[in-house]
């Protein structure tokens, strides 16, 4: 394993550890910004949904840019302005700023993440073993030290730009020197054994391979891992928008009793994402994912029975422990799929997190109120127990090498995004 790979490797893993650092300090401090800029509760979601819907407009957008540039300068970037739309939104003084803070945030938040997962999925091809849990899982820790700083400046009653600010000017400085070892592996893949199909069906195989051809992404064939997708951030987006208060007003537990299930799923999702990757190669993609799915299904159910608040808890971390494995595998398994389209594949899965995002929280909610709690935590069980019929889709794509595993290629390697 070259050094250029080494340091591309932790250049990424930095980024996204800064980008669970400046999602956290964003949506932890919600309240905070209403109550600076005066936004009423009715105007509040509609603020909260611009955001996906502009990720989901960068995402698609960076799929058109990463065929002139490579995705190591868009990622470049990218980070700096969400960093600075960040401390946009601690600083600015009306609401129209915040409009514009938030507008800038989400567009650069698509561009960031598509991007940091293209280059996540080319380097565990060069690296020829599963890696991307691992980018997750300190994407995961980024999180949870993003969301100590928001508590903390809660806690000590601190301005939105004294929170953010000494942030900003730690991490843009920091992202922007790593930048200069990004690796922009080759996108391009291997020639498929004629004939081979794997447990996706010779339909979508076929497809992948005509996509591959013709450097184009099937929609049908990608399909699958867009439910994945979408199922696994409703599942997590119920943790985060509703386990305080499911916990408070359905189990009757206390305000501070209730803050703690979200920060046991974030702990759960990195010590599930930390270890993943060596349940990957041990036991293979589909044997995780399945796992995840049940176990993820198997908390959302102990949340909607549970007698109490600790019960509660419980569920909601096992939740943590199995949804964590879903999209970093989804990732590679678009990107295996489409090895020849691996940039175009991961770009449009990345919209269907931002979709997943925008109807999970409203569908536990309406859902709620029309019905009870306890209930709506019955669908994202049943959404996520529907990816364990996908989990065939997170089959290696069998290659000239053999055996399914992805063969690390060198040449290239050494051209990183610096030109060394």
């Amino acid at each position: 394993m070259t050094e250029v790979l080494r340091r591309g490797r932790a250049s990424l893993a930095f980024s996204f550890f800064t980008q669970g650092v400046a999602f956290a300090l964003l949506v932890t401090r919600i309240p905070a910004i209403q109550d600076r800029y005066g936004v009423s509760d009715a105007l509040l979601p509609a603020f909260l949904a611009a955001v996906p819907v502009l990720a989901g407009v960068g995402s698609v957008a960076t799929e058109r840019l990463v065929k002139r540039i490579p995705p190591s300068r868009v990622l470049r970037w990218s980070q700096p302005v969400v960093l600075l739309a960040l401390l946009g939104v601690g600083t600015g003084e009306r609401m129209a700023g915040l409009g514009v803070a938030l507008a800038l945030f989400g567009l650069a938040v698509g561009a960031l993440d598509a991007s940091m997962n293209m280059l996540g999925v080319s380097l565990q091809r060069e690296y020829g073993r599963s890696i991307m849990l691992g980018f997750h899982a300190v994407y995961s820790l980024g999180g949870i030290v993003g969301a100590s700083l928001a508590w903390a400046g809660a806690h000590w009653h601190l301005a939105l730009r004294v929170s953010y600010l000494p942030v900003v000017l730690v991490l843009l400085p920091a992202v922007l020197v790593g930048s200069r070892w990004y690796v922009d592996a080759d996108g391009g893949g291997r020639e498929a054994v004629p004939g081979a199909t794997g447990a996706t069906g010779a339909t979508e195989m076929d497809a992948a391979d005509a996509a591959e051809r013709s450097g184009g992404v099937v929609f049908r064939a990608l399909l699958p891992l867009c439910l994945v997708m979408t199922f696994a951030y409703i599942g997590d987006s119920t943790v985060s928008n509703w386990s305080a208060k499911y916990l408070q007003d359905v189990l009757g537990s206390s305000e501070q009793l209730a803050t703690v299930p979200y920060n046991v799923y974030m702990v759960t999702t990195l010590l599930g994402r930390a270890i993943g990757d060596l349940g990957v190669r041990r036991y293979g993609a589909v044997a995780v994912v399945r796992v995840g799915a049940s176990v993820a299904a198997a908390g959302f159910a102990v949340v909607a029975v549970a007698p109490g608040a600790w019960a509660g808890t419980g569920g909601f971390t096992l939740v943590g422990l199995g949804l964590c494995v879903l999209v970093p595998q989804t990732f590679a398994a678009a990107g295996r799929l489409f090895p020849g389209a691996s940039d175009a594949a991961v770009a449009r899965l990345n919209v269907f997190n931002y979709v997943g995002f925008l109807i999970g929280s409203p569908l536990v909610g309406a859902l709620g109120d029309a019905w009870s709690y306890r209930g709506a935590m019955a669908v994202p069980m049943v959404l996520v127990l529907v990816t364990f019929g996908y989990a065939s889709s997170f089959t290696p794509r069998p290659d000239r090498y053999g055996g399914g595993h992805e063969r690390p290629r060198t040449a290239d390697v050494g051209r990183g995004s610096n030109g060394v």
